[in-house]
C-alpha cells in the first residue's frame, strides 16, 4: 500500500512549462504512452490550479470511468460486511456516483454542507506538514488520476478511488471528520521532525489503516483498507493489537504491502478519548514522553 504524504510517484516542471509524472518501470502504465500523457495532463491541472479558485476539470476517459464504475461496485459489496456502521452511514449521507468518476470540486460540493470539508488537487508529493496541517482548516489534498485500467483491483500510489471513495466517504461523517480536523491541529501545533512523524505514524495506524470492534465483531474504518479490494480480505487476519498511542506512534511499517500489524479501538467512542484525545492536547514534550516510554 501507500501514504498520501509521501509515495506519490515523482512529478516534475520541465523548463519549457511542460508537467511529467516519472512512472516506475514496474508500475502497471508504465509502458503505456496514452495512459502516461493522461497522467502528465492531470497532473498539471493541480500544478497550474491558484488556491480559491475552483479545482480544474479532469476530462476522464469512458475506460477510466469504468474503472471507476468496476472498483465502486466491488468495494461496496466489500464494505457491507467489513466497514463499521459509522462510515456505512457517512455513504449514504454523501452518495457519490457510482458509474462515474466525480469531479473533486464536485466532491468538495457535496462534502461542504456535511462536515465543512473541500479537497484540494494535488500533483504529486505534499510536504508531511503542509498535507496533515490543513486538515484543520478542513482541507483534504487529493490526486485526480485513476489507477491503468490493466490492474483495476490495484494501484501502487494513491489513486482518486483511495481518496474519494475511501477518505471522502469518512470525511462526510461528523465523527470521523472532527479526528481529522484535531489531527491537523496537532501536525501544526508539533515543532520537531519526529513529533510531527509520531503524529502521522497514529493518523497511519487509524484513519488510514484503522479497525475497531463495532456491530459485534471486528470491522474496519481506515480508508486504506476500505478502498483495497484486497487488503479489506485480509485484514481480519492480521496481527490486531489493542489501541496504543506509544505503539502506534513507533511502529515501523512497510508502505508496499498489505499491513500485518494494526490497531484495534473497541468503538469509535473509545477511538475519539483516546486518539482524539492525544491529537487534542499533544505536544513535542508529551509526544517525546511517549516515544521514551517506548523504549
Amino acid at each position: 500500500m501507500f501514504e498520501e504524504a509521501q509515495y506519490f510517484a515523482p512529478v516534475a516542471t520541465r523548463d519549457d512549462g511542460t508537467v511529467e509524472v516519472e512512472l516506475a518501470k514496474s508500475h502497471p502504465g508504465f509502458s503505456d504512452p496514452v495512459y502516461r500523457a493522461r497522467r502528465n495532463a492531470i497532473a498539471a491541472l493541480a500544478v497550474n490550479h491558484v488556491p480559491g479558485a475552483p479545482i480544474p476539470t479532469a476530462a476522464y476517459t469512458e475506460q477510466e470511468h469504468e474503472v471507476w464504475a468496476l472498483v465502486s461496485r466491488e468495494l461496496a459489496v466489500k464494505h457491507r460486511k467489513y466497514a463499521t456502521a459509522e462510515y456505512l452511514d457517512a455513504v449514504e449521507r454523501l452518495r457519490l456516483p457510482a458509474d462515474r468518476i466525480p469531479q473533486l470540486q464536485e466532491v468538495s460540493e457535496l462534502l461542504e454542507p456535511l462536515t465543512g470539508f473541500r479537497y484540494l488537487p494535488a500533483a504529486g508529493l505534499v510536504p508531511l506538514r503542509d498535507f496533515y496541517g490543513v486538515l484543520a482548516d478542513g482541507f483534504f489534498h487529493s490526486t485526480q488520476y485513476i489507477r491503468h485500467h490493466s490492474t483495476p483491483l490495484y494501484t501502487p500510489e494513491p489513486d482518486v478511488i483511495h481518496e474519494v471513495i475511501g477518505h471522502a466517504n469518512a470525511l462526510a461523517s461528523d465523527r470521523y471528520a472532527r479526528l481529522y480536523r484535531l489531527a491537523g491541529g496537532a501536525a501544526r501545533r508539533v515543532e520537531s521532525e519526529e513529533a510531527l512523524e509520531f503524529v502521522s505514524k497514529v493518523f497511519w495506524f487509524t484513519l488510514e489503516f484503522g479497525v475497531m470492534t463495532d456491530q459485534g465483531e471486528l470491522r474496519a474504518y481506515g480508508a486504506g483498507i476500505l478502498s483495497s479490494y484486497g487488503e479489506i480480505e485480509e485484514f481480519r487476519g492480521m496481527d490486531v493489537r489493542p489501541l496504543d498511542l506509544a505503539a502506534m506512534g513507533t511502529t515501523k511499517y512497510d508502505i508496499t504491502k498489505y499491513q500485518d500489524v494494526l490497531f484495534r479501538a473497541d468503538s469509535l467512542e473509545h477511538l475519539e478519548d483516546v486518539v482524539g484525545g492525544f491529537w487534542a492536547d499533544c505536544d513535542d514534550d508529551s509526544i517525546a514522553k511517549l516515544i521514551a516510554g517506548a523504549r
